[in-house]
């Protein structure tokens, strides 16, 4: 069993930074992936960040490329996501969560653990 527990949310004006962070207990290395995802009012949940478990493989949505980044603390089994140059499209719930697969890192429904979402504001 993995808990999954975010924080850093927040609201800021176009432009600016914010940082989220991950915390996992139990057994997170038996998940291939830990990431982000987020979900805006009437849309699909969409995968932002993802990062390997075993290691530093990283995929990035097409839209957050160059902006955000992904890392992982293994001493304290913890995933960062560094948002910069945030923009309004970005405003959403973001869930961090584990599980994933090679074949489809993005696929929500191979994700086994969630979070319960940070909200994200950012205002033009």
């Amino acid at each position: 069993q993995v808990q999954l527990v975010e924080s850093g949310g927040g609201s800021v004006q176009a432009g600016g930074s914010l940082r989220l962070s991950c915390a996992a207990s139990g057994d997170i290395y038996s998940s291939k992936f830990m990431g982000w995802f987020r979900q805006a009012p009437g849309k699909e949940r969409e995968g932002v960040a993802v990062i390997y478990t075993g290691g530093s493989s990283t995929y990035y949505a097409d839209s957050v490329k160059g902006r955000f980044t992904i890392s992982q603390d293994n001493a304290k089994n913890t995933v960062i996501l560094q948002m910069n140059s945030l923009k309004p499209e970005d405003t959403a719930m973001y869930y961090c969560a584990a599980g994933g697969s090679w074949v489809r890192p993005f696929r929500p429904d191979d994700y086994t653990y969630w979070g319960q979402g940070t909200q994200v504001t950012v205002s033009s």
